[in-house]
Protein backbone atom coordinates (compact mmCIF):
# COMPACT_ATOMS: atom_id res chain seq x y z
CA UNK A 1 0.00 0.00 0.00
CA UNK A 2 2.89 2.40 0.62
CA UNK A 3 3.68 2.78 -3.07
CA UNK A 4 -0.01 3.21 -3.88
CA UNK A 5 -0.48 6.03 -1.40
CA UNK A 6 2.67 7.84 -2.50
CA UNK A 7 2.11 7.28 -6.20
CA UNK A 8 1.25 10.96 -6.56
CA UNK A 9 3.84 13.09 -4.76
CA UNK A 10 4.61 16.60 -5.96
CA UNK A 11 7.86 17.97 -4.57
CA UNK A 12 8.20 21.73 -4.75
CA UNK A 13 11.71 23.16 -4.73
CA UNK A 14 12.45 24.71 -1.36
CA UNK A 15 13.83 27.98 -2.69
CA UNK A 16 10.79 28.55 -4.88
CA UNK A 17 8.40 27.77 -2.04
CA UNK A 18 10.32 30.07 0.27
CA UNK A 19 10.12 32.94 -2.18
CA UNK A 20 6.36 32.52 -2.45
CA UNK A 21 5.69 31.91 1.23
CA UNK A 22 7.53 34.76 2.96
CA UNK A 23 9.01 32.33 5.49
CA UNK A 24 11.86 29.92 4.94
CA UNK A 25 10.67 26.56 3.65
CA UNK A 26 12.90 23.48 3.77
CA UNK A 27 10.60 21.22 1.79
CA UNK A 28 7.02 21.10 0.54
CA UNK A 29 5.18 18.04 -0.73
CA UNK A 30 1.69 17.26 -1.90
CA UNK A 31 1.04 13.72 -0.75
CA UNK A 32 -1.93 11.78 -2.06
CA UNK A 33 -4.26 12.13 -5.05
CA UNK A 34 -3.96 15.35 -7.01
CA UNK A 35 -7.69 15.95 -6.70
CA UNK A 36 -7.82 15.06 -3.00
CA UNK A 37 -9.23 17.40 -0.36
CA UNK A 38 -6.12 19.20 0.88
CA UNK A 39 -5.11 19.20 4.54
CA UNK A 40 -2.46 21.89 4.95
CA UNK A 41 0.18 21.01 7.54
CA UNK A 42 3.11 23.22 8.59
CA UNK A 43 5.70 21.17 10.46
CA UNK A 44 9.22 21.11 11.84
CA UNK A 45 9.27 17.31 11.43
CA UNK A 46 11.03 15.99 8.34
CA UNK A 47 8.67 14.44 5.82
CA UNK A 48 10.55 11.15 5.83
CA UNK A 49 10.08 10.78 9.59
CA UNK A 50 6.30 11.10 9.48
CA UNK A 51 5.79 9.41 6.09
CA UNK A 52 4.52 6.11 7.57
CA UNK A 53 1.90 7.91 9.67
CA UNK A 54 0.85 10.18 6.81
CA UNK A 55 0.48 7.07 4.68
CA UNK A 56 -1.72 5.28 7.20
CA UNK A 57 -3.81 8.44 7.69
CA UNK A 58 -4.48 8.69 3.95
CA UNK A 59 -5.43 5.02 3.84
CA UNK A 60 -8.19 5.84 6.33
CA UNK A 61 -9.21 8.99 4.43
CA UNK A 62 -8.92 8.05 0.74
CA UNK A 63 -10.46 11.30 -0.49
CA UNK A 64 -7.86 13.43 1.29
CA UNK A 65 -4.39 14.69 0.43
CA UNK A 66 -1.76 16.24 2.68
CA UNK A 67 -0.05 19.48 1.60
CA UNK A 68 2.98 19.12 3.89
CA UNK A 69 5.35 22.06 4.41
CA UNK A 70 8.57 21.61 6.41
CA UNK A 71 10.30 24.54 8.10
CA UNK A 72 12.38 24.92 11.23
CA UNK A 73 10.46 25.59 14.41
CA UNK A 74 11.00 29.37 14.36
CA UNK A 75 9.74 29.55 10.78
CA UNK A 76 6.69 27.43 11.68
CA UNK A 77 5.82 30.09 14.24
CA UNK A 78 6.42 32.86 11.71
CA UNK A 79 4.21 31.17 9.13
CA UNK A 80 1.31 30.95 11.56
CA UNK A 81 1.69 34.51 12.81
CA UNK A 82 1.79 35.87 9.27
CA UNK A 83 -1.58 34.24 8.71
CA UNK A 84 -1.37 34.44 4.93
CA UNK A 85 -1.41 30.72 4.17
CA UNK A 86 -4.20 29.37 6.39
CA UNK A 87 -2.62 26.15 7.57
CA UNK A 88 -4.89 23.64 9.29
CA UNK A 89 -2.37 22.00 11.63
CA UNK A 90 1.00 23.02 13.07
CA UNK A 91 3.45 20.38 14.29
CA UNK A 92 6.54 21.57 16.11
CA UNK A 93 9.37 20.47 18.35
CA UNK A 94 9.42 23.93 20.01
CA UNK A 95 6.98 23.39 22.86
CA UNK A 96 7.28 26.97 24.03
CA UNK A 97 6.31 28.41 20.65
CA UNK A 98 3.34 26.05 20.35
CA UNK A 99 2.24 27.06 23.84
CA UNK A 100 2.51 30.72 22.88
CA UNK A 101 0.37 30.17 19.78
CA UNK A 102 -2.30 28.64 22.00
CA UNK A 103 -1.94 31.30 24.69
CA UNK A 104 -2.23 34.11 22.14
CA UNK A 105 -5.39 32.75 20.51
CA UNK A 106 -4.09 31.23 17.27
CA UNK A 107 -5.32 27.70 18.00
CA UNK A 108 -8.64 26.04 18.66
CA UNK A 109 -9.53 23.46 21.31
CA UNK A 110 -9.98 19.80 20.51
CA UNK A 111 -11.38 16.86 22.42
CA UNK A 112 -11.76 13.27 21.25
CA UNK A 113 -11.23 9.65 22.20
CA UNK A 114 -7.62 10.06 21.07
CA UNK A 115 -6.90 13.13 23.20
CA UNK A 116 -8.29 11.23 26.21
CA UNK A 117 -5.27 8.90 25.85
CA UNK A 118 -2.81 11.72 26.52
CA UNK A 119 -1.66 12.03 30.15
CA UNK A 120 -2.35 15.37 31.81
CA UNK A 121 1.30 16.43 31.54
CA UNK A 122 1.26 15.73 27.78
CA UNK A 123 -1.36 18.34 26.86
CA UNK A 124 -2.17 21.92 27.69
CA UNK A 125 -5.69 23.30 28.08
CA UNK A 126 -7.06 21.08 25.33
CA UNK A 127 -5.08 23.03 22.71
CA UNK A 128 -1.53 21.59 22.68
CA UNK A 129 -1.06 17.82 22.37
CA UNK A 130 2.18 15.85 22.64
CA UNK A 131 2.78 12.97 20.26
CA UNK A 132 6.39 12.18 21.14
CA UNK A 133 8.91 12.38 23.96
CA UNK A 134 12.46 12.84 22.60
CA UNK A 135 15.84 13.43 24.29
CA UNK A 136 18.28 16.30 23.86
CA UNK A 137 21.40 14.22 23.27
CA UNK A 138 25.10 14.56 22.61
CA UNK A 139 26.28 12.99 19.35
CA UNK A 140 29.95 12.15 18.97
CA UNK A 141 32.13 10.66 16.27
CA UNK A 142 32.39 6.89 16.63
CA UNK A 143 35.88 6.89 15.13
CA UNK A 144 37.21 9.84 17.10
CA UNK A 145 35.36 9.67 20.41
CA UNK A 146 33.41 6.43 20.56
CA UNK A 147 35.26 5.30 23.69
CA UNK A 148 35.69 8.70 25.30
CA UNK A 149 33.48 7.97 28.30
CA UNK A 150 31.91 11.46 28.14
CA UNK A 151 28.65 10.54 29.87
CA UNK A 152 27.93 13.89 31.57
CA UNK A 153 28.38 17.57 30.79
CA UNK A 154 31.23 17.74 33.28
CA UNK A 155 32.91 14.84 31.45
CA UNK A 156 32.53 16.75 28.18
CA UNK A 157 33.99 19.93 29.70
CA UNK A 158 37.02 17.99 30.94
CA UNK A 159 37.50 16.34 27.55
CA UNK A 160 37.34 19.62 25.63
CA UNK A 161 39.67 21.42 28.04
CA UNK A 162 42.24 18.63 27.91
CA UNK A 163 42.71 18.80 24.11
CA UNK A 164 41.58 22.20 22.85
CA UNK A 165 43.47 22.04 19.54
CA UNK A 166 41.94 18.70 18.71
CA UNK A 167 38.43 20.11 19.13
CA UNK A 168 38.96 23.55 17.62
CA UNK A 169 36.30 24.00 14.93
CA UNK A 170 35.04 20.47 15.62
CA UNK A 171 32.21 21.17 18.07
CA UNK A 172 28.70 22.09 16.98
CA UNK A 173 25.41 23.11 18.54
CA UNK A 174 22.22 24.93 17.61
CA UNK A 175 22.28 28.59 16.64
CA UNK A 176 19.66 29.74 19.13
CA UNK A 177 18.82 32.78 17.00
CA UNK A 178 17.70 30.50 14.15
CA UNK A 179 16.22 27.46 15.87
CA UNK A 180 13.23 27.61 18.17
CA UNK A 181 14.08 24.14 19.47
CA UNK A 182 17.69 25.17 20.03
CA UNK A 183 16.50 28.16 22.05
CA UNK A 184 14.14 25.95 24.07
CA UNK A 185 16.91 23.48 24.89
CA UNK A 186 19.33 26.27 25.80
CA UNK A 187 16.92 28.05 28.14
CA UNK A 188 15.93 24.79 29.81
CA UNK A 189 19.63 23.95 30.30
CA UNK A 190 20.25 27.37 31.83
CA UNK A 191 17.37 26.88 34.27
CA UNK A 192 18.55 23.41 35.25
CA UNK A 193 22.27 23.71 35.95
CA UNK A 194 25.11 26.24 36.11
CA UNK A 195 27.26 23.60 34.42
CA UNK A 196 25.58 24.58 31.17
CA UNK A 197 27.15 28.03 31.14
CA UNK A 198 30.58 26.58 31.93
CA UNK A 199 30.13 24.20 28.98
CA UNK A 200 29.10 27.06 26.69
CA UNK A 201 32.19 29.05 27.73
CA UNK A 202 34.42 26.10 26.88
CA UNK A 203 32.65 25.45 23.57
CA UNK A 204 32.86 29.16 22.78
CA UNK A 205 36.64 29.06 23.13
CA UNK A 206 36.89 26.37 20.45
CA UNK A 207 35.45 28.22 17.43
CA UNK A 208 32.22 26.22 17.40
CA UNK A 209 30.00 25.72 14.38
CA UNK A 210 26.40 26.78 14.80
CA UNK A 211 23.54 24.98 13.07
CA UNK A 212 19.88 25.45 12.25
CA UNK A 213 18.83 21.89 12.84
CA UNK A 214 19.69 18.45 14.22
CA UNK A 215 19.88 16.73 10.84
CA UNK A 216 22.76 18.94 9.72
CA UNK A 217 24.68 18.36 12.95
CA UNK A 218 24.24 14.61 12.68
CA UNK A 219 25.52 14.62 9.10
CA UNK A 220 28.51 16.75 10.11
CA UNK A 221 29.49 14.33 12.87
CA UNK A 222 29.11 11.36 10.54
CA UNK A 223 31.27 13.01 7.87
CA UNK A 224 34.03 13.94 10.32
CA UNK A 225 33.47 17.70 10.09
CA UNK A 226 32.51 17.61 13.78
CA UNK A 227 33.70 15.45 16.63
CA UNK A 228 30.92 16.54 19.01
CA UNK A 229 27.43 17.95 18.54
CA UNK A 230 25.60 19.17 21.64
CA UNK A 231 21.81 19.22 22.20
CA UNK A 232 20.95 17.15 19.14
CA UNK A 233 17.58 15.43 18.87
CA UNK A 234 18.46 11.89 19.88
CA UNK A 235 15.45 10.52 18.03
CA UNK A 236 16.76 11.85 14.72
CA UNK A 237 20.24 10.52 15.38
CA UNK A 238 19.01 7.04 16.33
CA UNK A 239 16.77 6.94 13.28
CA UNK A 240 19.82 7.24 11.02
CA UNK A 241 20.64 3.55 10.89
CA UNK A 242 22.76 4.24 7.81
CA UNK A 243 25.10 6.23 10.08
CA UNK A 244 25.07 3.85 13.05
CA UNK A 245 28.70 2.83 12.59
CA UNK A 246 29.87 6.47 12.43
CA UNK A 247 28.05 8.18 15.30
CA UNK A 248 27.47 7.48 18.99
CA UNK A 249 24.38 8.95 20.68
CA UNK A 250 24.71 9.85 24.37
CA UNK A 251 21.85 10.80 26.67
CA UNK A 252 23.73 12.68 29.43
CA UNK A 253 23.62 10.97 32.80
CA UNK A 254 23.58 14.21 34.83
CA UNK A 255 20.27 15.12 33.18
CA UNK A 256 18.63 14.64 29.81
CA UNK A 257 15.84 16.96 28.79
CA UNK A 258 12.96 15.32 26.95
CA UNK A 259 11.16 17.44 24.38
CA UNK A 260 7.53 16.79 23.47
CA UNK A 261 6.75 17.17 19.79
CA UNK A 262 3.29 18.70 19.74
CA UNK A 263 0.31 19.29 17.46
CA UNK A 264 -2.06 22.27 17.49
CA UNK A 265 -5.15 22.90 15.38
CA UNK A 266 -5.10 26.37 13.87
CA UNK A 267 -7.90 28.87 13.72
CA UNK A 268 -8.82 29.84 10.19
CA UNK A 269 -7.95 26.47 8.68
CA UNK A 270 -10.23 25.40 5.88
CA UNK A 271 -10.50 21.73 6.90
CA UNK A 272 -11.27 21.65 10.64
CA UNK A 273 -12.71 18.13 10.67
CA UNK A 274 -9.85 16.66 8.66
CA UNK A 275 -7.37 18.54 10.85
CA UNK A 276 -8.87 17.03 13.98
CA UNK A 277 -8.73 13.57 12.44
CA UNK A 278 -5.07 14.03 11.50
CA UNK A 279 -4.14 15.23 14.99
CA UNK A 280 -6.04 12.28 16.48
CA UNK A 281 -4.13 9.93 14.18
CA UNK A 282 -0.76 11.21 15.45
CA UNK A 283 -1.87 11.28 19.07
CA UNK A 284 -3.34 7.77 19.01
CA UNK A 285 -0.24 6.44 17.26
CA UNK A 286 1.89 7.70 20.15
CA UNK A 287 -0.24 6.96 23.20
CA UNK A 288 -1.95 3.70 22.27
CA UNK A 289 -0.61 0.58 23.96
CA UNK A 290 1.37 -0.55 22.07
CA UNK A 291 2.03 2.43 19.76
CA UNK A 292 0.73 2.12 16.22
CA UNK A 293 2.71 0.46 13.45
CA UNK A 294 4.87 3.02 11.72
CA UNK A 295 5.25 5.22 14.82
CA UNK A 296 8.74 6.67 14.25
CA UNK A 297 9.83 7.58 17.79
CA UNK A 298 10.52 5.72 21.00
CA UNK A 299 7.14 5.08 22.67
CA UNK A 300 6.49 7.78 25.29
CA UNK A 301 6.02 6.54 28.83
CA UNK A 302 2.51 6.96 30.20
CA UNK A 303 3.99 8.06 33.53
CA UNK A 304 6.60 10.72 34.10
CA UNK A 305 9.97 9.61 35.44
CA UNK A 306 10.50 10.09 39.16
CA UNK A 307 12.47 13.07 40.43
CA UNK A 308 15.67 11.02 40.83
CA UNK A 309 15.75 10.04 37.16
CA UNK A 310 18.10 11.90 34.79
CA UNK A 311 15.28 11.87 32.21
CA UNK A 312 13.48 15.18 32.61
CA UNK A 313 10.48 15.96 30.42
CA UNK A 314 10.14 19.66 29.70
CA UNK A 315 6.86 20.73 31.24
CA UNK A 316 4.09 22.07 29.04
CA UNK A 317 2.45 25.18 30.44
CA UNK A 318 2.83 28.91 31.01
CA UNK A 319 6.32 28.43 32.46
CA UNK A 320 7.51 27.95 28.89
CA UNK A 321 6.50 31.53 28.08
CA UNK A 322 9.00 33.09 30.47
CA UNK A 323 11.92 33.16 28.04
CA UNK A 324 9.67 34.29 25.19
CA UNK A 325 9.24 37.66 26.87
CA UNK A 326 11.03 40.09 24.54
CA UNK A 327 13.34 41.54 27.16
CA UNK A 328 14.21 38.18 28.72
CA UNK A 329 14.90 36.77 25.25
CA UNK A 330 17.15 39.71 24.40
CA UNK A 331 19.15 39.31 27.61
CA UNK A 332 19.46 35.55 27.22
CA UNK A 333 20.60 35.82 23.60
CA UNK A 334 23.15 38.46 24.53
CA UNK A 335 24.57 36.27 27.30
CA UNK A 336 24.55 33.17 25.10
CA UNK A 337 26.37 34.79 22.19
CA UNK A 338 28.83 36.41 24.58
CA UNK A 339 29.73 32.92 25.80
CA UNK A 340 29.69 31.11 22.46
CA UNK A 341 31.05 33.65 20.00
CA UNK A 342 34.46 34.77 21.18
CA UNK A 343 36.08 37.80 19.49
Amino acid sequence: MRHAVFSVVLTILAFAAAAAAGFEVEERRWIGPQDGTPLRVISSTDTAILAPLIESFLQKHPGAAVDYTVANSSEVMKAVLEGEHRFDVALSSAMDLQTKLANDGYTRPHQSAATALVPDWGEWRGHVFAFSLEPASIVVSAAGLGGSGARTRQDLIALLRAEPERFRGKVGTYDVSLSGLGYLFATQDARTSETYWRLMEVIGSLEPRLYCCSASMIESVASGELLVAYNVLGSYARARQDLADRIVVIDPEDYTHLMMRTAVLLKGGTQPDLAGAFADHLIAAAWSQPPAAGYPFRPPAARQADSASPKRPIQLGPGLLVYLDAEKRRRFMSEWFSAVRKP
